[in-house]
């Protein structure tokens, strides 16, 4: 008689997926349940679960000892993904499943159990679908029925979806069938419909035209302007011109939602993630962390914007956490005993008022602050940090003849700025040939390669290189914030008044840096 089993499963580290094997094993004596393998409190509980929603399905697992092994036993488990292949190799075990090892060899199983038999839904499905194919070599992936929208979007695998015990058992000894959810095909001809538009704000064609740079080339905006100026109505409404988000995109996207149990009963994510977390986030909430580390706001604006409103107001440890995620596009939690990857690739869109009371430099309202009171203001920002974002945006007060235009006869609308950004797309798509490396992104060496400028160009660069005291990153920023500009121009060479405008957007360099 068959007292051991082997039930394939899967876990997730970071946005990855590991491939684990559950052993179950059976033996004579008083009715104890050991699971090993370093499991965490979740999983060592579910050992209630498991004989509880056992029972009330109807199979007693009689005077025996439960031995459950989760292996490799030097790969951290979490979570309660593991209860529904722990219960079938349980039963597999005492021969009730009769099923052969090759469906078993290529087949992950995944699910939740409530007391009653129930299959609950899980975090990170997604995750464990999309390697489940090319990584783990699995043909097949059992899950609960509540997962398999998300699942569905993976091609080549075949996804069955089940809502209690009783109904997977029957499904396993082949009693009934479960037909495979049908593959779910993207329509990437999808319209994306706003109800917020640029036309809605009145005046401020700076701050317009900076944000359509921002969108065509990927880079990274700061809005300086007093109280009331428009800083945040702008930001919330960079997503309208936002290039479309490819297949590949949406998956990348979609796995850290997943991961982070932030799915719930909805589709992909199809819209760039808008995040605008308060100041008062910790390092761990905007970077990602934990003892079972998760992802942190940076990366579920991964591949859209964050954004960071009243940037002075964040402690200053906690911005400074961003200048490596800004920098490799990615983030990495360390722990004793591994290290863990998140994307991070965002597009940073920050705000602040130039001085504590807010006025400084603006046009209707006289600044009451002090030298020393905006120097100590201005220190909450390094250097390192600035140096980082591509655009500074002065956002003046509207005047009153502004104010009462009618907006709609602004040609600084979304569907006006966003005809350019799409223009500016195609340009970076025709230089990268395969998969497009947006202007903000571009490495040194690719720099030299796709930017290429005029003579007089390259002395106007090289004079405000050693006036402004530039740094080498500030110097490739401004090459390519010039070469996003010549995109939106629909010229392959960057001029004069391409870098005239790119240098526009370096104030901070002059003005708070220095003092």
């Amino acid at each position: 008689m068959q007292t051991h089993a082997r039930i394939y499963s899967a876990t997730t580290i970071g946005v990855d997926a590991h491939s684990v094997e559950v052993e179950v094993d059976l033996a004579f004596g008083m009715i104890k349940f050991y699971i090993v393998g370093l499991p965490d409190t979740a999983i060592r509980e579910s050992s209630q679960r498991i004989i509880t929603a056992l029972k009330n399905s109807g199979y007693k697992t009689m005077q025996k000892k439960i031995t459950v092994n989760l292996a490799p036993a030097h790969l951290k488990k979490e979570g309660t993904l593991f209860d529904l292949p722990i219960a079938i190799g349980i039963l597999r075990a005492m021969n009730i499943i009769s099923i052969s090892d090759d469906f078993l060899a290529e087949t992950i199983m995944l699910g939740e159990l409530s007391l009653d038999g129930s299959i609950r839904p899980i975090k990170g499905a997604l995750a464990i679908a999309y390697d489940a194919y090319q990584k783990l070599k699995k043909k097949r992936i059992i899950l609960p029925e509540s997962n398999t929208y998300e699942a569905a979007f993976i091609e080549n695998l075949e996804v069955i979806g089940v809502t209690n015990l009783i109904e997977l058992v029957s499904y396993l000894n082949k009693e009934i069938s479960i037909q495979p959810t049908p593959h779910t095909q993207y329509a990437h001809n999808q319209i994306t419909e706003h109800s917020l538009d640029f036309s809605d704000i009145k005046g401020q064609q700076q701050a317009k035209r900076a944000l359509q740079i921002a969108a065509a080339g990927r880079h990274n905006v700061l809005f300086i302007g007093a109280p009331g100026s428009g800083k945040t109505m702008l930001a919330k409404r960079l997503p309208t011109i936002m290039p479309h988000m490819s297949f590949h995109e949406i998956l990348e996207t979609s796995k850290i939602y997943s991961v982070s149990g932030k799915l719930n009963r909805r589709s992909l994510i199809t819209h760039r993630p808008f995040r605008s977390p308060h100041h008062t986030i910790s390092q761990a909430g905007l970077v990602g962390g934990g003892s079972f580390p998760q992802p942190g706001e940076i990366s579920l604006a991964h591949n859209g914007i964050l954004f960071l409103d009243e940037l002075t107001e964040f402690k200053k440890d906690t911005l400074e956490v961003l200048r490596q995620p800004l920098e490799n596009r990615t983030v990495c939690i360390a722990r004793a005993q591994h290290s863990i990857n998140f994307p991070a690739s965002f597009l940073l869109v920050a705000a602040l008022n130039p001085c504590p009371c807010g006025y400084l430099g603006d046009r209707k309202k006289k600044c009451t602050c002090n030298p020393l009171q905006i120097a100590r203001y201005l220190n909450k920002l390094s250097g390192p940090l600035l140096d980082r974002i591509d655009l500074h945006v002065h956002v003046q007060s509207v005047d009153y003849e502004t104010m009462i235009t009618n907006t709609h006869q602004d040609k600084y609308s979304s569907a006006y700025l966003s005809e350019g950004v799409a223009k500016a797309v195609k340009k970076q798509q025709a230089r990268s040939k395969k998969q497009i490396i947006w202007n903000g992104l571009l490495s040194s060496t690719m720099i030299e390669k796709q930017c290429i400028i005029t003579n007089a160009a390259q002395e106007l660069l090289k004079k405000s290189f050693e006036i402004l005291h530039l740094s080498m990153r500030g110097y490739h920023k401004t090459l390519k914030v010039a070469r996003t500009i010549a995109d939106l121009a629909q010229e392959d060479i960057i001029d004069v008044m391409h870098v005239q405008e790119a240098l526009m957007y370096r104030s901070l360099d002059k003005a708070f840096i220095k003092e």
